[in-house]
């Protein structure tokens, strides 16, 4: 086994990503993806210190990801099929995401993450900096709607996502908020 590597670190968020979305989220395996790499078995200790950690990562990576994506965009309805696209297109960051119950909340990347994500969320709903998407009806119901649609999405229950029918419905979707509440 070798113990020299490029970005380590980095490898293993793919690899798990990788693993996840073959898998799921339970079967991922640090041993396995050591293995897959090439390093040791004790080398994910060194930069995540476990699984959770391993999760943990993984997270704060999707919502710096999904953060890049929606600042991208001006349109509350562009920010939504963003979303969603970024959810097909990343799905085991977007399911450990929004897995809180396999994180450490605690700890500080992700916590700044999702902070970044909320601000980025309430930007694109021209709500202030600040403003919390889980106490605002006007935040609460474009994420509420984008969210799950993303999540029958990469459920598999939406058909194909690589297709512009896929991108059609979605913008239609979102755009039916848009129209019912004036955003």
């Amino acid at each position: 086994m070798s113990y020299h590597h490029g970005d380590l670190r980095q490898a293993f968020l793919a690899a798990a990503a990788r693993a996840i979305e073959a898998d799921g989220i339970d079967s991922l395996n640090l041993r396995a993806l050591a293995r897959e790499l090439g390093v040791t078995h004790t080398a994910p200790r060194h930069h995540f210190g476990d699984r959770r950690g391993v999760l943990t990562a993984l997270a704060s990576q999707g919502h710096d990801l999904l953060t890049d994506q929606l600042a991208k965009h001006e349109r509350l309805i562009d920010s939504g099929v963003a979303y969603v696209l970024f959810a097909v297109a990343h799905p085991a960051h977007f399911r450990v995401m929004f897995a809180p119950e396999l994180l450490d909340n605690d700890d500080p990347t992700l916590g700044a993450a999702r902070d970044r994500l909320a601000d980025e969320l309430t930007r694109g709903a021209g709500q202030p900096r600040g403003a919390s998407p889980s106490g605002d009806p006007a935040l609460l119901a474009p994420w509420g709607l984008a969210h799950g649609i993303a999540t029958l999405a990469v459920a598999g229950n939406l058909g194909p996502t690589d297709t512009p029918a896929f991108r059609k419905l979605v913008r239609a979707t979102l755009g039916r908020l848009a129209t019912t509440s004036h955003a």
